[in-house]
């Protein structure tokens, strides 16, 4: 009976898979869009952060992957993100009356390419940016620097991710 049960529930899944459903949140693409590929983003900014480019080619693999039920593939994908991270900078923002940094910004830009290979007309190219604000006092390091990342790359990550659902 416990085989029997498993053996139904196992063909359930593969049913419920095979439908060729696919959505960004509510947003139907085409069926015949079912896979994406997205590459490594380098890091071509002026100021090198090494983990920055892992971090941010993760975060947004991970976006796709719980939001949609894409499969992601390393090449030949019917959608296709590609870029390079062209700036990541410290900027002082305001002064104290002394002339010194009372708050400095953290920003991030990422500029990417996108590819329907099913539809041309959706391919797009586009810079994202954002920043994080953080006292100047406070030294950007372990997981100050951590919480920094992981905002401005979450922020990113759904720009891009809002872009690409845009185009349908």
């Amino acid at each position: 009976m416990k085989k029997l049960s498993s053996l139904i529930l196992f063909l359930s899944l593969i049913t419920y898979q095979s439908c060729g459903i696919y959505s960004f949140t509510g947003t139907n693409i085409s069926p015949d869009v079912k896979t994406v590929q997205i590459d490594y983003f380098p890091n071509e900014a002026i100021l090198v952060e090494p983990s920055l480019s892992q971090v941010f080619t993760t975060e947004l693999r991970d976006l796709f992957d719980t939001q949609t039920n894409l499969t992601s593939v390393n090449s030949g994908g019917h959608l296709q993100f590609e870029g390079e991270i062209t700036g990541y900078k410290i900027n002082p923002m305001t002064a104290t009356a002394e002339q010194t940094a009372a708050q400095n910004r953290l920003t991030i830009t990422v500029n990417v390419r996108f590819y329907n290979n099913k539809n041309e007309d959706d391919n797009f190219e586009k810079t994202f940016s954002h920043y994080y604000d953080y006292d100047a006092n406070t030294q950007l390091i372990g997981s100050a620097l951590d919480d920094a990342f992981d905002e401005i790359i979450e922020r990113i990550a759904q720009d891009i991710f809002n872009a690409s659902v845009a185009k349908w």
